[in-house]
């Protein structure tokens, strides 16, 4: 059974960092895919960032609103995904959610809370 946890949130001032972690279990030696998703109070859950293939590698996308801040990347092999989020802004405080993807099945973690507050 496939278990996403994300952890590494916190509060933190605007203009600092945080570095937030999914770790995925179970998901054996097939293919899969990831993406960060977030949810301010109040508010929807929308599109952070996901990875996507390219003839190189792994490739990165972002909303236009983290595009130059925010850095996704993942360890295929330890099944670990990362999201760097530096210059953080009061409008980044959040849940942040890991999704990982494989084949048809998509698997969410429970979050990890971002406060931006000086």
């Amino acid at each position: 059974q496939v278990q996403v946890v994300e952890s590494g949130g916190g509060l933190v001032e605007p203009g600092g960092s945080l570095r937030l972690t999914c770790s995925a279990s179970g998901l054996g030696n097939s293919d899969w895919w990831a993406s960060w998703y977030r949810q301010a109070p109040g508010s929807d859950r929308e599109f952070v960032s996901t990875l996507t293939q390219t003839a190189t590698g792994d490739r990165a996308n972002y909303v236009t609103s983290v595009r130059g801040r925010f850095a996704m990347s993942r360890e295929k092999a330890k099944a670990m995904i990362y999201l760097q989020m530096n210059n953080l802004k009061p409008e980044d405080t959040a849940v942040y959610f890991c999704n990982v993807r494989k084949g048809h099945m998509s698997y969410w973690g429970q979050g990890t809370r971002v406060s931006v507050s000086p």
